[in-house]
């Protein structure tokens, strides 16, 4: 049932729904591009005159050392806090700044923020630009409505998530900005849609596999010993052998989208031979049997499995392919890894979003795990912080996508649902 607190609040922001169109439009005409991490540094300073006019207490943190940081590409972060009364919990919004390679397709500007029909296009726009200017909206809303509110509001936008978040949350984690004394409850507004709580993720292991061959003249090949074709039988035995078995896995968590309950294997990439030329060269490529081929490999695996089964799995099949093949040698790579994750449903933070859900939407939430992984492996992993959640407005489909877009009333809804979060955790009993 709403109460005057939560009128007061979704009144606030229905009336700044102009505010909120021309932010999530400012935003997206930040080409934050990653790779390789272009403008970083001037997103954080918009955001650092937004928020800082606001009232918050707004720090700039450059993830110094970081994978990825360099002098030309320097990974920025921003912190933002705004406190209030003394003995109350710290509710931490962070949203990730940078967004993928544009691709082709677009019927809209990349870059260009256009309005239409209600939706607001542009690369980052659902993932996850929108969810940042969303949260910003709520949690100023909510800090000027009730400016006596007990406790503290964060916003930090974050970078690198797309390639992994060790230049973004991971950094700030590592530094003590997520450890849960001075931090109790975290939002993410990944895309999830504004009816859904995201509870946590697939686990993740990236590898590269090489296989190794013997280089000869193109026009004699029986002299040397091809590595791609070493590759097309491992390649045949994952699709032998390896893809069945991973569709026979099925998880217990809410994970969606439907094909994402079971365990995943996608090939990234793939290369053999010669190196690529330089896009300048014109010339032809040398006549050389390869001796060298690599694949990336992404597994998503089950809160069910364990690391090592997945390793092994993999493991097991390039030595089944090494017993039948004369000269095939290869080496597997750890690259990165991810554990799965899942916040309980009886979370503060889950229940909180919950009960707003309710009011705003007038229906319970559904609970989900995303099918990919998102920052929230740091806030759990290095953070050792469990009360978090994915949160926020657009649909997880369109992430990455030519003309991919937010809607305005979308945000809106999911903005009046942080804010009545705030006031939840924040205010007091009258």
């Amino acid at each position: 049932m709403a109460t005057d607190t939560d009128s007061r609040l979704v009144t606030a922001i229905e009336a700044r729904r102009d505010d909120l169109i021309s932010l999530t439009q400012d935003l997206i005409r930040i080409p934050t591009l990653n790779p390789p991490g272009r403008y970083y540094r001037d997103i954080c300073e918009y955001l650092d005159g937004r928020l800082s006019e606001a009232g918050f207490h707004v720090e700039l943190v450059r993830a110094e050392g970081a994978l990825a940081d360099s002098d030309r590409y320097p990974r920025w972060n921003i912190v933002a806090s705004r406190e209030g009364r003394a003995g109350g919990d710290t509710v931490h919004f962070n949203s990730h700044h940078d967004v993928v390679e544009v691709g082709n397709g677009w019927k809209f500007d990349p870059f260009g923020g256009e309005l239409h029909d209600g939706r607001i296009y542009g690369r980052g726009a659902c993932d996850m630009k929108g969810g940042l200017a969303t949260s910003i909206i709520a949690a100023e809303t909510f800090v000027h409505t009730f400016p006596d509110f007990h406790g503290s509001v964060e916003i930090s936008a974050t970078a690198d998530e797309e390639s992994g978040g060790y230049g973004g949350v991971a950094y700030l984690a590592e530094q003590g900005w997520f450890d849960p004394i001075r931090v109790q409850h975290v939002i993410i507004p990944e895309p999830l849609n504004k009816d859904r709580i995201c509870l946590g993720h697939r686990g993740v292991w990236w590898a590269e596999i090489e296989t190794m061959g013997r280089i000869a003249h193109g026009s004699m090949p029986f002299l040397g010993d091809c590595a791609v074709r070493h590759m097309g039988a491992v390649l045949s035995e994952m699709e032998a052998y390896l893809f069945p078995l991973l569709a026979t896995k099925r998880t217990e968590m809410p994970v969606v989208p439907e094909g994402a309950k079971q365990s995943t294997l996608n090939i990234n990439a793939i290369h053999g031979g010669e190196p690529v030329q330089e896009d300048d060269y014109t010339g032809l490529p040398a006549p050389c049997v390869p001796d060298r081929c690599r694949i990336t490999i992404d597994r998503r695996f089950l809160i069910e499995e364990d690391i090592a089964e997945v390793k092994a799995e993999v493991t097991s099949m390039l030595e089944r392919v090494k017993g039948e093949r004369p000269g095939f040698e290869y080496e597997l790579r750890d690259l990165f890894e991810v554990q799965p994750t899942m916040t309980a449903e009886d979370a503060p933070v889950v229940t909180s979003v919950a009960h707003a859900i309710e009011k705003v939407l007038a229906r319970a939430p559904d609970y989900v795990v995303s099918p990919g992984t998102y920052d929230q492996k740091h806030i759990d992993r290095i953070g050792r912080l469990k009360n978090c959640i994915a949160y926020g407005p657009g649909i997880l489909d369109l992430a990455h996508q030519p003309d991919e877009w937010v809607g305005v009333d979308d945000m809106l809804d999911s903005a009046k649902v942080m804010a009545l979060t705030l006031a939840e955790l924040l205010l007091l009993p009258s």
